[in-house]
């Protein structure tokens, strides 16, 4: 009876092993890329940074599937349940919306104290943004110049003084209108006050629209709007700090961190890039030269270093 050399037989195996493992790989498709889903809300703002986020993450080797046009609480569900990977959300909202807190907190106390809170709900905030897309009261710009007003304690004081103050019309809308949080207690802590005829409720579009017609002399605005800068509408500072600071920063799952060691710094780095008079001109490119979100948003990488 013949017997196989032994090293016949391990050169046998070896064939064999490699012959498998050829055929594995050739049936294997190629190590995917890390999957991300990037959840957004239904506002401009949103749909410009889930599309610079996703271009950039992109081009960092990630596939990102995009899911926009929720309001907040869907969206802060989905990102909850593990539906959506990574969000972009604003302090003020999580500390208003989905923590119910109260009290007045400067902008670096409210992101530590939602920061902390979401914590132990596995969802972490990285870095804030100096992008603050919060309330404010709008001029237009010809008033604000001949008035020189560029405080709300200013326009208080105007309101006082001028005769012709009886005839400005201040636009805002209902939700903001009827809110507990909203107008009665802005007019408190400015004390300030204007006949019922004087106040006029508005879709949140009509009011810079108006403002920029010179159809009203007072209006709601959200700071970071395109139509601020693109109207020539003043922000006038907020000196008391009525309104609370939205700062936006991403928020992700802190598991997805953990399979993404490099996703952090690259998130940090894209938020500090981003600040009001950015996202006042991408959100202007979006609503006044009728540019879609996707080719702002290339626009933005192209003149930004990030890592």
């Amino acid at each position: 009876m013949m017997f196989a050399s032994p090293f016949k037989s391990l050169r046998r195996f070896v064939k064999a092993c490699l012959i498998g493992a050829a055929f594995v790989a050739a049936a294997t498709p190629a190590l995917a890329q890390p999957r991300l889903v990037l959840g957004a809300k239904n506002f401009t703002e949103q749909y410009v940074l889930a599309e610079v986020t996703a271009q950039y993450l992109r081009s960092r080797g990630y596939t990102v599937e995009v899911r926009s046009g929720l309001g907040s609480t869907l969206m802060r569900s989905a990102l909850e349940n593990g539906q959506f990977d990574l969000v972009w959300d604003y302090t003020g909202t999580a500390a208003l919306v989905y923590d119910k807190l109260t009290e007045k907190l400067s902008p670096e106390a409210m992101y530590e104290r939602v920061k902390a809170l979401d914590a132990p709900r596995g969802l972490v905030w990285l870095n804030a943004s100096p992008l603050n897309d919060t309330y404010a009261l709008g001029l237009p710009g010809k008033f604000a110049e001949q008035t020189g007003i560029t405080t709300v304690s200013q326009l208080a004081q105007r309101l006082k003084t001028d005769p012709d103050a009886k005839r400005y019309v201040f636009g805002m809308d209902a939700e903001f209108a009827n809110r507990p949080d909203g107008l009665k207690p802005l007019l408190a802590t400015y004390d300030m006050s204007f006949h019922r005829s004087q106040m006029k409720q508005m879709d949140p579009g009509l009011v810079y629209t108006a403002l920029h017609n010179d159809q009203l002399k007072i209006g709601l605005v959200y700071t970071t709007d395109g139509r601020v800068k693109g109207f020539g509408i003043v922000p006038l500072e907020d000196d008391k700090h009525f309104f609370p600071p939205y700062n936006a920063a991403p928020v992700v799952r802190k598991e997805v961190l953990e399979r993404n060691p490099k996703l952090a710094a690259q998130l940090n780095a894209l938020s500090a890039a981003l600040n009001n008079d950015v996202m006042q001109d991408m959100n202007k490119a979006v609503d006044l030269d009728g540019k879609p979100a996707r080719q702002v948003a290339a626009e933005f990488l192209r003149t930004h270093t990030l890592p």
